[in-house]
């Protein structure tokens, strides 16, 4: 019987009780992630693999980290190295979006096999600590005196935190091209220029920055939600007079060329993970908030996703 076969007839099975899902666990599995260690992505893929081999979903998880150009490296590599691989993965989200339209990469992400969004987060933009600002009125102040003087770090060129950024500067009235605007290829960089005041204000998903606003050495003067994180005492955008909401999400694609029954069982194998106490405990630990949507509904959404993103980013000057 075919491995992908077998893997299917076992989560059938496993669905409906007749065996437990210890029985189908076995494969090994390949997960890119197309960024350096340290951020979200990062997160979020050894999040899952652990959630996949405690669960006995999974023998193996292998890792494989390939940051750059906001995921479009990873994604070239994943795309020309696993056409047909049932078992490889690769961790990817609305960064990757943004990211594509302002690169235009060589391979497209359509070329891969959507499984399943996990996750949404929205952004916290933060000060370092010993930044002689305290809030994001300073900040606008500053923007709006001399829009290259505040350096906005963060992800890769088309990120959320950089279409965040972008927005900012139209609904206070400058102009979004002239934003002075660092990438970071990681999350672990982006948080060293923080930390350092290599930038006026830092932007990422809270989770990434937490640790560091919890001892003090950062300072958040903003989120990009509507209404205030929950057990998070910082004040949205739209609170101070800022029309902005923006969210960050993180989900999963399989390789190009499987076949509907190798999708249908790495869909599957993804479910069951997000079920299992381990993938529970880094939600918590994360303060990520479950968005699970797989299959069809998963990739219409990617496409209206894409097609929103690209409307906000020209509009913005970005593109």
């Amino acid at each position: 019987m075919r491995r992908d076969t077998f893997l299917k007839s076992m989560v059938a099975l496993a669905a409906t009780g007749a065996l437990p899902l210890s029985a189908w666990a076995g494969a090994n599995i390949k997960m890119m992630i197309p960024a350096n260690p340290g951020g979200g992505w990062d997160t979020t893929g050894r999040a899952l693999g652990k959630a996949l081999t405690d669960g006995k979903l999974a023998d193996t998880v292998t890792f494989d980290n390939k940051g750059g150009a906001a995921g479009a490296l990873g994604l070239a590599q994943f795309v020309n190295g696993s056409k047909g691989d049932p078992n490889a993965m690769m961790i990817m989200g609305a960064v990757m979006l943004g990211g594509i339209i302002t690169g235009k990469p060589p391979v497209s992400l359509s070329q891969a096999t959507p499984i399943a969004r996990l996750t949404s987060e929205f952004n916290v933009f933060v000060l370092p600590a010993n930044s002689p600002h305290k809030s994001m009125k300073d900040v606008i102040d500053q923007l709006k005196k001399d829009p290259g003087s505040v350096k906005w770090g963060g992800g890769s060129r088309g990120s959320t935190e950089h279409i965040a950024a972008a927005m900012i500067a139209q609904r206070v009235g400058v102009d979004p091209s002239k934003i002075n605007y660092v990438a970071f290829r990681g999350g672990g960089e982006a948080t060293a220029a923080i930390l350092g005041g290599n930038v006026t204000v830092g932007g990422s998903g809270f989770s990434e920055f937490a640790e560091y606003i919890n001892a003090g050495k950062m300072k958040p003067i903003a989120v990009t939600s509507a209404q205030r994180l929950p057990g998070v005492n910082v004040p949205t955008l739209k609170e101070q007079g800022i029309d902005v909401e923006i969210g960050n999400w993180r989900g999963v694609y399989g390789a190009p060329g499987i076949t509907p029954e190798q999708r249908k069982a790495l869909t599957d194998l993804v479910l069951a993970a997000v079920k299992t106490p381990a993938w529970a405990e880094a939600v918590k630990k994360n303060d990520w908030t479950p968005a699970v949507l797989s299959g069809d509904a998963f990739a219409k959404f990617v496409d209206d996703e894409f097609a929103s993103l690209r409307a906000t980013m020209v509009k913005s000057g970005m593109v």
